[in-house]
């Protein structure tokens, strides 16, 4: 016997006016509710965001692990699909969502992610299949990893299937926009690694970043990408060199 179900999509926002119709849109047809947590946006966000059937709620942004989980707890329904404001389901993957709906099975669900970048579709480069768990039952699921880096993952042992189609992930516009992203980023990572106690050395920062380029440009075919795989290669070093030399002043800094 079929085992249907509603699903609660959750949408995590700050100053997202650019594509937060994209992403209700796209969960419209599989959602039986939309729930979107804001961190204070203010910007277009929320007036764009209610004019969908949506629950617009407010939370102070502490962390993306964090938000995320809020998130989880605060859905209706106990199955959940959980998605950033820049991601949106392809066609293939809505199918594939209420296809699941209607006859649920398993403790979770993955699908590949498909990322572009300043308006190409990166397959290599280490960016592709870039595959999520994002779909799951709340209760046997919470958001773990490493802020920036959150990841969704099975609290205990459980069942697993992958889903066709793609989560298109619309990440970076413009290289400004990238630099900007990884000084932000770098610096959350930086201070995540300093709490967990990681250290930093020269031999890190120095090592760290050139393996970074190896393995996204020569081993992860980033070649393959062209232009957009070097420029990608080539931020993603500066980012991990960034991460390792903001690991080391926040040691240099609070050094009793």
């Amino acid at each position: 016997m079929a085992n249907t179900v509603k699903i609660s999509v959750t949408i995590i926002t700050f100053n997202e006016e650019k594509n937060i119709e994209r992403c209700i849109k796209s969960v419209i047809p599989v959602a039986d509710e939309i729930l979107i947590v804001d961190s204070f946006s203010n910007d277009k966000t929320k007036e764009m965001a209610l004019q969908y059937p949506v629950r617009f709620i407010q939370n102070k942004f502490t962390g993306h692990i964090e938000q995320k989980n809020y998130a989880l707890e605060q859905a209706k329904y106990n199955y959940v699909l959980s998605l950033d404001a820049d991601e949106a389901l392809s066609d293939e993957l809505q199918k594939s969502i209420l296809t699941v709906k209607n006859n649920w099975q398993h403790d979770a669900y993955r699908f590949n992610r498909l990322t572009n970048y300043c308006g190409r579709w990166i397959r290599h480069s280490g960016w592709y299949p870039d595959t999520k768990i994002r779909l799951v039952d709340k209760y046997k699921a919470k958001w773990g990893g490493t802020n920036p880096h959150d990841k969704l993952e099975l609290i205990s042992k459980g069942s697993i299937q992958h889903l066709k189609g793609d989560l298109l992930h619309y990440s970076i516009n413009s290289v400004d926009q990238h630099i900007e992203i990884i000084q932000k980023f770098s610096t959350v990572a930086a201070e995540a690694r300093f709490l967990k106690g990681e250290k930093s050395n020269l031999l890190k920062i120095i090592f760290h970043p050139f393996w970074k380029f190896i393995s996204i440009y020569l081993l992860k075919s980033g070649f393959l990408d062209g232009y957009h795989g070097f420029l990608i290669a080539k931020i993603s070093t500066f980012s991990t060199f960034l991460r390792y030399v903001k690991l080391k002043q926040y040691w240099k800094t609070n050094r009793k």
